[in-house]
């Protein structure tokens, strides 16, 4: 069915989005071996602590639950928060934190 195909390509699309797939990976199978693990690394969480703004995951936490993180312009307080590939390096403190900004 052509549906199919057409959802598994956008499902593709979407994994390689949100850097859970590399380019090269554009089979189905792909996503089948994906990991709890690949999909923890791509929350903000996550990203904040390993980017050195965070001096612990926790910490990384309590920083976005408490509005200091911003994605681009836009403020995020969502600890799961899925990052985006290309959003990676829009992640700063937000401009009324004390941390920087």
């Amino acid at each position: 069915c052509s549906s199919d195909l057409f959802e598994g390509e956008a499902l593709l699309r979407r994994m390689n989005r949100y850097g859970l797939l590399d380019e090269g990976q554009n089979k189905l199978d792909y996503v089948l071996a994906l990991t709890v693990e690949n999909f923890l690394e791509r929350r903000l969480q996550t990203l904040v602590f390993k980017s050195g703004m965070a001096k612990s995951i926790h910490h990384a936490r309590v920083l976005i639950r408490q509005r200091h993180i911003r994605v681009g312009r836009q403020v995020v307080n969502v600890p799961s928060f899925m990052v985006r590939v290309d959003s990676q390096k829009h992640i700063d403190f937000s401009l009324t934190s004390p941390f920087g900004g």
